[in-house]
């Protein structure tokens, strides 16, 4: 049996209408220490986000999902945040906020191959 390793997940949600505190699911973030591995997947099921609301930006709503990707990559390109050290980067993409995008509390659990399980989570949780 292959060695397991901790990781730390959150689901990235669309929260069109704080106040409502309705959601959809639309991505997960990933993150594993021993692996050197954070990254993020996500999808923009527009007809759903409709049903939420018609006054959505979805382009907005695209760029702010695009950001999670270039922080997660750790370069220039994700800005300061991006530049800070893969444990702080996560900590700062699952940090509480009220906004349009947010994420669930983190969760864990092991794995033995990190891309494989940003894999599977995305199909359980939002596909």
């Amino acid at each position: 049996m292959p060695a397991k390793d901790l990781f730390e997940y959150a689901v990235l949600r669309v929260v069109p209408r704080v106040e409502r505190e309705e959601f959809l699911n639309v991505g997960v973030v990933v993150y594993c220490r021993a692996q050197g591995f954070l990254q993020t997947r996500f999808a923009l099921p527009e007809a759903r986000l409709r049903a939420f609301s018609a006054a959505l930006d979805l382009e907005e709503l695209a760029a702010r999902l695009h950001a999670f990707e270039r922080i997660c990559q750790g370069r220039a390109t994700g800005g300061p945040i991006g530049q800070l050290a893969i444990a702080e980067r996560f900590r700062w993409l699952t940090a509480t906020r009220s906004t349009v995008v947010q994420t669930s509390p983190v969760h864990p659990g092991l794995c033995a191959n990190a891309a494989e399980t940003l894999a599977q989570l995305h199909a359980q949780l939002v596909e």
